[in-house]
């Protein structure tokens, strides 16, 4: 076996480590939250000496960090395969919310850590943000193309972007593994509900009322005489 060869084994058998230890560290941040677990807790669990984690992560900073970059990674590699799918707007937005329902709540394990941008330092905390800005400003433009094809009723692509994201998000708050509903079955819920209240031909009642007046050549009750 050549040197390249044994280098790249060896850097996968790293990140698999890594990635081992951050699930473990995403478990214990949903359980104690960020700042009550130590490194010696996620030492513990992982059956692995406190050196040998500081071998992998310096610090709890350095493992939130991480946990946010390679979420980010995630979500922004499903995006771009969603958009180069070239399904509709609404398949390409159910689809996505349902990814990342699935990295949150299975990848990262229901923890909220990587909401907690304050932990992090000044330069690493600006590297998520022009990644979690990518994100969001991907999951926009599926919206805006929607509207202008008509799929997607008339509204401000930002303002519900933010609303689609806000109510993913908050899953962390409630979902428990132990709970009666499993975390693939949640995000197609939140697929079906989120993508449906955007989409054209889900009228609100008074809409529909007015049609119907319209339809029946007499005005809607909601109109004034």
């Amino acid at each position: 076996m050549n040197k390249r060869s044994k280098s790249l084994r060896r850097r996968d058998r790293v990140e698999r480590t890594r990635l081992e230890i951050l699930r473990c560290a995403a478990e214990a941040f949903r359980r104690n939250g960020f700042s009550a677990t130590t490194m010696d807790e996620i030492a513990r669990r992982l059956h692995m000496t406190k050196g040998n984690l500081y071998y992998y992560f310096k610090s709890k900073e350095e493992i939130l960090y991480f946990c946010q970059d390679y979420s980010l990674d995630l979500l922004l590699a499903r995006l771009e395969e969603v958009r180069s799918s070239g399904a509709p707007p609404n398949e390409q937005l159910h689809r996505l919310i349902r990814e990342q329902v699935s990295i949150i709540l299975d990848e990262l394990k229901a923890s909220a850590m990587h909401t907690d941008f304050q932990m992090l330092s000044r330069r690493r905390l600006a590297k998520i943000i022009q990644k979690r800005d990518r994100y969001e400003r991907g999951l926009r433009e599926i919206i805006r193309e929607g509207m202008e094809r008509g799929v997607f009723r008339k509204g401000d692509p930002k303002l519900l972007g933010f609303a689609i994201l806000g109510a993913i998000n908050w899953t962390v708050r409630w979902f428990s593994p132990q709970g009666p509903l499993s975390a693939q079955e949640i995000g197609e819920a939140f697929a079906d509900y989120l993508v449906r209240g955007l989409r054209a031909d889900q009228a609100d009642p008074e809409t529909m009322e007015s049609r119907e007046g319209e339809a029946h050549g007499c005005a809607s009750p909601h109109t004034e005489r």
